[in-house]
């Protein structure tokens, strides 16, 4: 399995990008074929880090590939911009159950 995990910074405005990632952004990231896990944590502690961490499972590296080329992960990819006004960055990593 591969997951690609994206980690938000701090946003400008929380509210705002709260509500703009359950309407929007989530929708668009489970319109992405081939995803079998789509998980999000949000940090509880203030100041730390990250706000939010995304975790989005595929069952290899092809599929997660089609899925960012696909119309719907273009277009998540796009979005990032306009509600993630801390910054995020993406990781990619093959996952084992241990």
């Amino acid at each position: 399995m591969v997951r690609l995990l994206v980690l938000y910074n701090p946003p400008e405005d929380a509210a705002a990008f709260d509500k703009h990632y359950n309407e929007v952004h989530i929708p668009l990231v489970k319109r992405w074929p081939g995803v079998l896990r789509y998980t999000v944590s949000r940090n509880l502690r203030k100041g730390s880090q990250y706000y939010l961490v995304a975790e989005i499972d595929f069952e290899d590296m092809g599929a997660l590939r089609s899925a960012l080329a696909s119309p719907a992960g273009e277009e998540a990819a796009a979005d990032v911009a306009t509600f993630a006004t801390g910054g995020s960055a993406s990781l990619i990593y093959e996952v084992a159950e241990v």
